[in-house]
């Protein structure tokens, strides 16, 4: 081994302080000597090239001790902006945030059913300007962007796979305009639902965890898998497209690529709670015209799921008003009500995802979408109980924790991650 030079020394020392600086806020000095071990006099130094660099700043001063309070040095916001997009019909969702990871603005651009002139590449630049005037910097000023769409580009074609229903979205020079219209900004592509597993696994739920699932129901069935704490992609970049896939419970569909469903999705996707609250008698809520088709699905299962789990858990009532336990045969009343409704839906998503558990044995399973989050702790209980029936392993079931956008915030964490890298090297200085 070759022992490391002063210069290289140096250079991990304030990539270490940095660091300290990201994860904990402001710091004083002593604090920061504190955490990496260094000498009074070498953290001294290192954070004044730091801040002679622009790299850091004063932050005030400690309080609630006697005597003077200490110095305060925090990193600098403005060093560095980065931004993310969420890609929906109807909608892309966009937001800036600075290095601190502090989100400075969001900004929401309604989209037609077909894109206007300019095409995808328009809607995207509307709504990274939006959001980027709403931070008070201006669109070129990013260091990277990340958008984060359905489905998943084809590494070999850089083609938009699995994701049909999102208009535009498959010109085979889509990649090239949108790359002349934000230029010189870096753009980088990633599924939804895997930029939610980024944003649980640095922020959320699965936080220390190597190997868990992440299960998104939003507007439609998917799933994120993180082996060995890497991504899965797949081939083609369709991992984790677990719509498609065929379970028990539901005819097998054929054609899936033209009709971009499958079975699980049939059986349990927003589309499904719909029909199955129907045959269990339970009032559907009427969809909701001033919405796109996919959004007013996802809120009308969100709020069958919201329904059955407040009737599960009210005070003062059994869990089963008038009703027996759901027999594992998936059979029931048709006038069991919401409580039936809430069993059965865990029936049905605990069969898929005993296919999940028996491929790829992770430690943990994290709920989320909008979907899935609408039936709380009850869905999360019931789901767990139904798959130690049936799965070989049992997994934990989690309810995901980020709140707001968590394909925004994943975005994010995945641009930060690169433009941290990109301004924290001090070897330069």
């Amino acid at each position: 081994m070759v022992a490391g030079t002063p210069r290289v020394l140096r250079v991990m020392n304030e990539r270490a302080a940095l660091d300290l600086l990201t994860e904990h806020g402001a710091l004083s000095r002593a604090r920061i000597g504190a955490l990496t071990g260094l000498s009074k006099p070498t953290v001294s130094q290192l954070l004044a090239r730091l801040e002679a660099a622009g790299l850091v700043g004063s932050a005030g001063t400690s309080e609630g001790r006697p005597g003077p309070g200490a110095r305060l040095y925090a990193l600098r916001g403005e060093v560095a902006y980065v931004a993310a997009l969420d890609v929906r019909p109807g909608r892309i969702r966009a937001a800036v945030a600075d290095v601190t990871g502090t989100v400075l603005a969001t900004h929401t651009l309604a989209t037609p059913a077909r894109p206007g002139p300019g095409g995808v590449a328009a809607q995207l630049t509307a709504a990274l300007d939006g959001a980027a005037a709403a931070a008070g910097t201006e669109r070129p000023a990013l260091r990277r962007v990340v958008v984060g769409t359905p489905g998943a580009f084809d590494p070999r074609t850089g083609r938009l796979r699995y994701a049909g229903h999102l208009a535009g979205w498959h010109s085979p020079g889509l990649l090239a305009e949108v790359a002349a219209a934000l230029h010189p900004v870096p753009v980088e592509y990633e599924n939804d639902v895997n930029l939610a597993a980024v944003a649980e696994r640095r922020l959320g739920a699965a936080r220390g965890h190597e190997d868990f699932v992440l299960l998104w129901n939003g507007t439609g069935l998917g799933a994120a898998l993180v082996i060995g704490g890497r991504l899965h992609r797949g081939w083609t970049g369709g991992a984790g497209e677990i719509g498609f896939l065929p379970v028990a419970g539901t005819p097998l569909v054929r054609g899936v690529a033209r009709s971009g469903s499958g079975g699980f999705q049939e059986l349990a996707g927003a589309q499904a709670l719909p029909r199955l609250a129907r045959e269990l008698g339970v009032p559907v809520p009427e969809p909701d015209s001033a919405t796109a088709d996919d959004a007013s699905g996802e809120a009308v299962a969100a709020a069958l799921l919201r329904t059955a789990a407040e009737a599960y858990t009210r005070p003062g009532e059994d869990p089963v008003p008038g009703a027996a336990e759901l027999p594992h045969d998936g059979t029931f009343s048709l006038h069991a009500g919401p409580v039936a409704l809430l069993r059965a839906y865990a029936v049905r998503l605990a069969t898929g995802i005993a296919s999940l558990v028996a491929v790829l044995d992770p430690a943990v399973i994290v709920l989320t979408g909008r979907v899935l989050a609408a039936g709380g702790e009850p869905l999360l209980r019931l789901t767990e109980a139904e798959l130690a029936e049936l799965a070989p392993s049992r997994p934990r079931l989690l309810a995901g924790e980020v709140t707001g956008d968590p394909v925004v915030r994943g975005g994010l964490e995945v641009a930060l991650t690169t433009v941290r890298d990109e301004v924290f090297d001090t070897a330069a200085l």
